[in-house]
């Protein structure tokens, strides 16, 4: 089936992961501890601490620095106590956002993450604001010039919710989370190697950005929860047209 372009947004995000490298590290070693914490450090039992581990190896991350974060939320090692914490809200233009945190100030996170909202014309909400627009999902995305027969195939047979090829002829698979990993290993094991991999909330009523002034500002609350120590990720029901992201740059 026909989609909506994607590939500009997934460059976007691959971009600002590598310019961020130092703090994708912290961000990637504190959802280890956390996975680990609660589900144990055996990662062949623990499904979200595999994938946790997955995207360090993807991130280049060392495997010693791996184990330490992994033992250390087991209880292996002393660390800082953290915690999960979730916040809503809206933004510019009534785009619907969440913020998954980790922290170990709960006082200090929503201090950083109010002024984010209210300095870039958004407001944060209470919870459930706006949770109902999102489902929890996976997502495995191919580039353009991937083997489209091959991957649905393969996504069928794999349990895959949905395929959908994009006018720019990337593909994205949709997965129930508890299916994602064992999707993604089947698509490797057959030689397809996702260029992006997550489980992430996808919205389910998306805002069209077609006005570049729009999306600058949706995409500067972005830019500055992201930034932010203590998010781990924001989501949001922005669909930024590629035109305009081509013309941001």
């Amino acid at each position: 089936m026909a989609g909506h372009s994607k590939w500009a947004n997934i460059k976007r995000h691959k971009a600002k992961q590598d310019s961020k490298r130092a703090k994708l590290y912290t961000k990637l070693i504190r959802e280890i501890t956390v996975a680990a914490k609660l589900g144990g450090a055996d990662a062949d039992s623990n499904p979200r601490l595999r994938a946790a581990i997955d995207a360090a190896l993807d991130g280049n991350m060392s495997r010693d620095v791996i184990d330490r974060a992994a033992k250390r939320g087991a209880g292996g090692m002393e660390g800082e106590n953290v915690e999960e914490v979730r916040y809503e809200g809206y933004g510019p233009h009534g785009v619907a956002v969440i913020v998954d945190c980790m922290t170990n100030n709960r006082n200090r996170t929503v201090a950083e993450v109010r002024h984010a909202f209210t300095k870039c014309g958004g407001n944060l909400g209470t919870d459930g604001s706006v949770a109902y627009l999102f489902n929890k999902i996976g997502q495995i995305t191919f580039a353009p010039g991937a083997d489209e027969e091959r991957v649905m195939e393969l996504a069928l047979e794999a349990g895959a919710e949905d395929v959908i090829v994009n006018h720019d002829q990337s593909i994205e698979v949709t997965v129930k989370p508890e299916t994602f990993l064992h999707l993604k290993k089947a698509m490797q094991l057959a030689g397809l190697q996702p260029a992006h991999a997550e489980v992430t909330m996808a919205a389910t009523m998306q805002v069209s950005i077609a006005d570049k002034e729009a999306a600058e500002k949706v995409m500067r609350l972005t830019d500055m929860l992201e930034d932010l120590d203590d998010v781990q990720e924001v989501y949001t029901n922005a669909d930024v047209t590629e035109e305009v992201l081509n013309e941001i740059g």
